[in-house]
């Protein structure tokens, strides 16, 4: 080993701050390249960061420079180098380059080019559009939600359940459920794990819980998945208003995580960020009879006693600079646990959130019925096996108590924050409708 190599530092890019002016080498792929005959700029990419590694002729070998002129886009390869502050460069710092060691020369022809691809061709090549600086972005926005949603929770003394994927009967509706096949008897993909999750309140009191969904919705909007990750989130002795006051600090809590410390990545997708400093609590609130007759002077087709449709909620949510809290839905559209409104029965002491800028529904929440008689006779009025829902009747047999949940859609706050127009962008490997590939 010559003396050189003893004095290199193997480094990732998210740490070059600490190795200025010193001899570090790096591993990873060519995402861009130019050569101006003399010299060749690599724009190498670690899945860290990104820099420019500058290759002048002389100081490697001519066999290397010739290798690297004709070095195809993608092909993983180590620099080695001196690395320097240059305020030239989008990333502030530069690699001057005397030796590179090529891993992996990628085929030619990588399908990913500059310009502008279909929709389709780039969800054929998700495995590969993942690369770009964009969705990498948006996979890191991603990311930093997901753990301000658990750092959240553990500040209000929430305790994660893991809830079962395969479940013997519907949360909500029946006509959305995948029917899987269950050693020769019929179960179900979970819809939520909500249900589960009223049972562990018992013995941890606030609990959540983080896991994909499943649902055969067949919806071609700009907000439906088939496959998607979902909070809930169930506490006892909170009360309508307390829950909404927690999902109010949830997601200001969310946004301004990924404000204070994605706003590189905020950056790259253009997002403007103006709208999303405005999230702070409290969030304004309308009933739902409100936006029913403020829909209607909107020219919205919808009627008393309807559910509201995406357009519908973009309209509404176009109106406000913050979410909106639209509550107290009649009972005959909801779901059947909801508690019902103490003054008007006909309605539940329920609420859907909506973001703002048209964005829409992004949490789901209500007061669940604690009274055995009620729910027994709710779920008949929806129709339900009683059979199939024994063992949460018995939640209300023995010690219930008032408790209320919500359930929080990833993709579609990712949405939302990132500024996307479709919420396939937001997961890695979208399940739609009419796509499962790759």
């Amino acid at each position: 080993m010559t003396d050189s190599k003893k004095k290199t530092s193997s480094i990732t890019l998210n740490k070059v701050n600490e190795f200025i002016d010193k001899q570090v080498e790096i591993s990873g792929w060519l995402y861009n390249k130019r050569s101006s005959g003399k010299i060749i700029f690599l724009q190498v990419r670690d899945g860290t960061g990104f820099i420019q590694a500058t290759v002048i002729k002389g100081n490697v070998s001519d066999d290397l420079f010739n290798q690297l002129e004709h070095l195809t886009l993608e092909s993983s390869l180590t620099v080695i180098g001196k690395l320097k502050k240059d305020d030239r460069s989008p990333t502030g710092f530069e690699l001057e380059v005397f030796d590179v060691q090529i891993i992996s020369k990628a085929d030619d022809g990588y399908p990913i080019g500059k310009k502008k691809h279909g929709v389709d061709f780039l969800l054929d090549h998700r495995h590969l559009w993942l690369r770009s600086k964009r969705q990498r972005a948006i996979q890191l926005i991603r990311d930093e939600v997901i753990r301000a949603v658990y750092d959240f929770y553990k500040q209000q003394d929430f305790v994660k359940i893991d809830t079962p994927i395969f479940t013997p009967n519907a949360c909500e509706g029946t006509t959305t459920l995948f029917e899987v096949d269950y050693f020769g008897g019929k179960s179900y993909l979970s819809q939520s794990g909500q249900l589960y999750l009223e049972a562990a309140i018992f013995s941890l009191r606030r609990v959540f819980d983080f896991a994909p969904v499943f649902r055969a919705e067949k919806s071609k909007t700009r907000r439906h998945l088939v496959e998607f990750w979902m909070t809930n989130a169930e506490a006892a002795f909170v009360n309508h208003e307390d829950n909404l006051k927690i999902q109010e600090e949830m997601i200001s809590f969310i946004v301004a995580k990924v404000l204070s410390n994605k706003q590189e990545e905020l950056r790259v997708l253009k997002r403007d960020i103006r709208p999303l400093e405005k999230i702070k609590p409290p969030f304004p609130r309308m009933t739902y009879k409100q936006a029913v007759l403020k829909l209607q002077k909107m020219n919205s087709n919808i009627k008393d006693g309807d559910d509201l449709g995406a357009p519908d909620e973009a309209k509404l949510s176009m109106e406000s600079d913050k979410p909106l809290f639209i509550q107290f839905y009649p009972a005959k559209i909801k779901a059947f646990y909801m508690k019902r409104h103490p003054q008007d029965k006909e309605y539940v002491l329920g609420a859907d959130l909506l973001a703002p800028e048209g964005y829409g529904e992004i949490i789901g929440g209500s007061e669940r019925e604690t009274d055995w008689k009620t729910l027994k006779q709710s779920l008949e009025d929806h129709n339900l096996f009683l059979k199939d829902f024994s063992w949460y009747l018995d939640l209300r047999r023995f010690g219930s108590v008032p408790h209320s949940g919500f359930g929080l859609g990833l993709e579609r706050i990712i949405a939302w924050i990132c500024g996307l127009k479709h919420v396939r962008e937001t997961i890695p490997f979208p399940r739609m409708i009419y796509r499962n590939y790759p």
